[in-house]
């Protein structure tokens, strides 16, 4: 018993340790991008799980390949039958809404939720393009902070070549919600805006969710253990700060977060939206911003928002209205 014990309580102490003499441990902790859920389905054939979507991959830079999934609109579903990666890109131009989906930590483009949402974006009426980015899924590399949003800020790019003008929207959710709001900058300090940026439970900045995680608060009382994560955090250069990049985005924005979030708290999502707010009258624009909150009773967490019967028509909503 005694053994058991001391094993315990040295595997407890160990973990700061480790940290702090192994800082890209914590970087692979953050992005879990090593856990590729689920084991089951071959990426290279989205049909197991999703119909009509294509898969391809992209260079995105030298020695980095990244996988993607093009979605059609379900109405397209017959048509698509036995076409090719040409006639698929070829369809990116026929003016519907083209949603750039970027996915949180932990597994690939082909978990569950992610595909369900894609099902839902797909039936709204859009194309849908699923993103893994380097290191994650079957795409090549090492994630970073700099390499997802450089991942993409590539596919956009490619999507505004093939797309004919159709409007682009970049979708992020939790982890993918920093990685499409350091796009959306980067795109704007190139001269242009995203047309329209969704956020699907939104975190403030990444260390704040870093420390609220389950296994850090195991850590709260010893003394200096906050400054540790937060100075190795930096260290690795992981920040994805949605609140200093939303006070300077002027892209149309609509956020999605439930109450009961177990990963992201809900106030944080909150003061993303304030802050847009802020941002929209100090820059005295007319651009949609808009927040929709999940009651905690239906149980949607920080993963099951798809399951918002009437999320099909806010989306399309959202994106119509931007037409006009």
């Amino acid at each position: 018993m005694k053994r058991l014990l001391s094993f315990v309580i040295l595997a407890y102490l160990s973990v700061p340790v480790i940290v702090y003499l192994l800082p890209w441990t914590l970087g692979h902790a953050i992005f879990s991008h090593m856990l590729r859920f689920p084991f089951s389905v071959d990426l290279s054939r989205p049909e197991d799980v999703l119909n009509h979507t294509c898969n391809f991959y992209l260079d995105t830079e030298e020695g980095v390949s990244v996988g993607v999934w093009h979605t059609l609109p379900a109405s397209q579903w017959e048509e698509a039958t036995g076409k090719s990666p040409e006639w698929y890109r070829e369809t990116l131009g026929d003016g519907r809404p083209v949603i750039i989906y970027l996915h949180g930590n932990v597994g690939t483009r082909a978990v569950n939720h992610r595909v369900q949402m894609v099902k839902i974006l797909s039936a709204a009426g859009n194309h849908v393009l699923s993103l893994d980015y380097r290191g994650f899924g079957d795409s090549t590399g090492e994630p970073s902070e700099a390499g997802l949003t450089s991942d993409a800020l590539y596919l956009y790019h490619w999507v505004l070549q093939h797309s004919g003008g159709s409007l682009v929207c970049l979708w992020g959710h939790s982890l993918g919600s920093g990685v499409a709001t350091n796009t959306a900058v980067k795109i704007q300090e190139q001269g242009s805006a995203v047309e329209a940026l969704i956020l699907e439970a939104p975190y403030t900045r990444i260390r704040e969710v870093v420390i609220t995680h389950p296994l850090a608060k195991m850590y709260w009382f010893l003394p200096g253990f906050q400054s540790l994560l937060w100075s190795t955090m930096e260290t690795i250069n992981i920040v994805f700060a949605n609140e200093e990049n939303l006070k300077c985005l002027s892209s149309p924005l609509l956020i999605l977060h439930a109450e009961d979030d177990s990963v992201v708290p809900y106030h944080m999502g909150q003061k993303l939206y304030q802050i847009s707010l802020q941002t929209k009258r100090r820059l005295n624009t007319q651009v949609q911003v808009e927040m929709i909150s999940y009651k905690a009773e239906l149980g949607f967490s920080h993963s099951s928002i798809y399951k918002d019967p009437g999320l099909s028509h806010t989306v399309q909503k959202f994106l119509q209205d931007l037409k006009h």
